[in-house]
């Protein structure tokens, strides 16, 4: 099959960032699905991993990355019971296997969704891992009960036009009463975020106390930090209400907690990837959200956040894609489809 991976991390302008391979066709065993990927998007995760990680000396000759996919499922294993061959499907993969920047890719049942029936295939490869990663933040992790019941509590979303941040409006806009407060520093990012059901968009580009006295909400009771979250922290400390909720995603070298500790404010991380890490007991709850949120889309109330398709999946396409997420200027998904 072919396959898009590397051997050593470089940056993404070296010649063997990402290269065109050849890989054994995978066989399906236990409950894996073997998938004929039809779309891949790209995350900043990949950009991260690819930076970092070289392949394992004991290992596969190379690594690949992938973790957005949508495709037809090939063949299944024998444990398999959710889904059969022929059924569309879309999933975010675990990033303790190979990736789905392949033709071919296997992936445990328990972690994939039929795809909604509405989208093609590239606009379903958009959303898996944003979606999971917005879900999981929203209703598990900060516990936001799903319902128009009325409440004044306001969610500060930073880095609201990105991946993450543009499923994460739409969810908290479809789904609950919450008063949505993005921030996007560009006019078309922040028209973006204002289409997805932000009710107020401020800019992440100055201090974000002032934004928000600007809009009138001084203090906010839910702050969801996506990017750059050490470069905001001491705003943020300021901004939360007491007794909030402070939830991210990246990857600051410092977080200095503590100066939340006089507002009694809690701290959430969410990695959409440790429920297939360790195959915890609601590893389904993977597939379960997967499900609903397609029904969802194919009810209309949640829309692909695909901004960009790349062209067909190799090297040159891929290291373009990284190359636009690492530059900071993304907005919405990068998707590639089919193989030349």
């Amino acid at each position: 099959m072919k396959a898009v991976g590397y051997q050593t991390a470089h940056p993404i302008d070296h010649p063997e960032s990402l290269l065109d391979i050849t890989l054994p066709d995978p066989l399906a065993t236990g409950h894996d699905l073997l998938v004929e990927v039809h779309a891949v998007s790209v995350n900043p995760v990949d950009t991260k991993v690819r930076k970092s990680s070289s392949r394992s000396g004991d290992g596969p000759d190379y690594k690949v990355l992938g973790w957005d996919a949508s495709g037809i499922v090939r063949a299944v294993g024998p444990e398999v019971t959710l889904f059969q061959p022929g059924d569309r499907v879309w999933y975010a993969g675990s990033i303790a296997r190979p990736g789905t920047n392949s033709e071919l890719h296997l992936v445990d049942e328990r972690i994939v969704g039929h795809a909604p029936k509405s989208l093609d295939f590239a606009e379903a490869a958009a959303l898996p891992l944003t979606t999971i990663t917005a879900w999981e933040l929203l209703f598990d992790r900060l516990g936001v009960a799903p319902g128009k019941q009325p409440t004044h509590k306001t969610l500060l979303i930073i880095g609201a036009s990105g991946g993450v941040g543009s499923i994460l409006t739409q969810l908290a806009a479809r789904l609950t009463s919450l008063t949505i407060i993005g921030t996007a520093s560009r006019p078309e990012t922040q028209q973006w975020v204002r289409d997805l059901g932000a009710h107020h968009v401020i800019d992440h580009g100055q201090p974000l106390t002032e934004e928000l006295a600007r809009i009138g909400h001084p203090t906010v009771d839910i702050i969801v930090s996506l990017t750059q979250t050490d470069a905001h922290f001491d705003q943020i400390v300021e901004a939360i209400a007491p007794q909030g909720q402070f939830a991210l995603i990246d990857d600051p070298v410092s977080l200095d907690v503590t100066k939340f500790k006089r507002k009694s404010v809690s701290v959430h991380w969410e990695l959409m990837f440790t429920r297939a890490l360790f195959g915890t007991a609601d590893m389904i709850g993977q597939h379960r959200l997967l499900t609903e949120v397609a029904q969802l889309v194919d009810a209309g109330l949640i829309r692909t956040t695909l901004d960009q398709r790349f062209g067909t999946i190799n090297a040159e396409n891929l290291k373009r894609a990284h190359a636009l997420i690492e530059s900071g200027k993304a907005r919405g998904k990068l998707v590639l489809e089919g193989w030349a």
